[in-house]
């Protein structure tokens, strides 16, 4: 089992240094970066969430609507938590306290989803990976583009904080990134089959979404300094940690199953991903934080994986 999660964890840690010696050596830019970004964030991660949501079974996706809101539930509480630890303890303002807490509150399906589940769940490991996306994208995404929004946005003492978020929440929901996992969801639950063409025409974007991130997540590292502090470590526990955690708590609660419980929190437990760094880059928000957390949690997740499997499958 400690193998697997190694060669789960492996690709990040090498999609990182690429990225990260191609900036530190100036073989790529590492200030501009809105052109991979928007590569990124308009059309690869948008298309690789519908495609991967919209492929799931209809009689799959309805069982699994429990785990569905087990998983956004906990996404939005951490993160929510998260956010209010950024801002009143360690003093960041709301743009840069989004990107922290989504690094810490949505972890990397992107890599590591399907690696790591699908020696625990076999055929089972694309659908939850999906679900776990889907829970995300609807439950976290449209709330933190609607803040990242106020917070890089000129103040108007005239315009409410309430007028500014609906603002920012209107704008979020026409984003590809937001829109593109509903409709994949809407498409699931009706039953619309999945053209077996479409998903071969958009399988060489969809296959190296995960590569890109990564490979601009150590571009994004590369033009900024590392330093471990409290809130990297702060950041690193609540990930690892406290997430899987309440989860478990969140699902105990609902009552859903016991093979549910050992599925949600093990989604849970995949260390942090890149899409902080990488929503903060459309608004050129780029805290050092996030990268140190994202790297920290990484490395961490090796040690904290292994006790949650160790714990839930035996």
């Amino acid at each position: 089992m400690f193998n697997i999660i190694v060669g789960a964890l492996l690709p990040i840690y090498v999609g990182l240094l690429i990225g990260y010696v191609a900036g530190k050596r100036g073989m790529v830019d590492n200030q501009n970066v809105k052109t991979i970004n928007v590569m990124l964030m308009t059309f690869m991660v948008p298309l690789t969430m519908f495609i991967a949501i919209a492929r799931t079974p209809r009689d799959v996706i309805i069982p699994n609507l429990t785990l569905i809101l087990v998983i956004g539930v906990s996404m939005l509480i951490l993160y929510l938590a998260s956010l209010w630890i950024q801002q009143k303890v360690f003093k960041l303002s709301l743009a840069e306290g989004v990107v922290q807490s989504l690094t810490i509150a949505f972890p990397n399906y992107a890599s590591i989803g399907i690696p790591l589940t699908l020696p625990l769940f076999g055929d089972q490991a694309a659908l939850l990976v999906a679900i776990a996306i889907a829970a995300g994208s609807i439950f976290v995404t449209p709330i933190a583009l609607a803040q990242l929004a106020m917070g890089t946005s000129a103040p108007d003492e005239e315009v409410s904080v309430k007028k500014e978020f609906i603002k920012g929440l209107i704008g979020a929901v026409k984003t590809p990134v937001f829109f593109l996992p509903v409709i994949g969801l809407i498409w699931a639950i009706i039953g619309i089959p999945m053209p077996k063409l479409a998903a071969t025409a958009f399988q060489p974007i969809t296959m190296a979404t995960g590569g890109v991130g990564l490979f601009l997540t150590g571009l994004l590292l590369s033009a900024q300094k590392i330093k471990i502090n409290t809130n990297v470590s702060v950041s690193t526990l609540l990930s690892n940690v406290i997430q899987p955690l309440l989860t478990f708590g969140i699902a105990v609660l609902i009552g859903i199953n016991h093979e549910a419980v050992v599925q949600a929190v093990i989604l849970m437990a995949i260390p942090s991903a890149f899409f902080g760094l990488v929503f903060g880059a459309t608004v050129n928000v780029r805290p050092a934080v996030s990268g140190a957390t994202l790297l920290v949690s990484s490395l961490i997740g090796i040690i904290t994986i292994s006790v949650f499997l160790g714990w839930l499958v035996p």
